[in-house]
């Protein structure tokens, strides 16, 4: 089974969440109709603009601890190496 560490946008440049999860449609699904209350639902940050696959569950989570403690101009950096538009991948992703 796949995991998936994402970056979130509410926009370009906007206002970034970063996660881990094994459905990478069904989790962003969730941030788009706000199903759970919280930070990414107040801010709006529903935008899939950056995300990589891995084989297991400790690497993911390995990855996004190193990304979280990563600066913003980074992440930015990040973001824009694999998609400089900033579109929202989560219509590309195969379900």
């Amino acid at each position: 089974m796949p995991y998936s560490v994402h970056l979130l946008a509410s926009r370009r440049h906007g206002t970034l969440y970063l996660g881990v999860t094994n459905d990478l449609a069904r989790r962003v699904d969730r941030h788009k109709r706000k199903v759970v209350p919280g930070f990414s639902a107040r801010y709006d940050v529903c935008r899939l603009v950056w995300y990589e696959v891995h084989d297991r569950i400790g690497e993911a989570i390995a990855r996004e601890k190193s990304l979280k403690k990563w600066r913003r101009d980074w992440k930015i950096t990040l973001i824009e190496e694999m998609n400089p538009d900033w579109s929202d991948l989560y219509p590309t992703l195969n379900r």
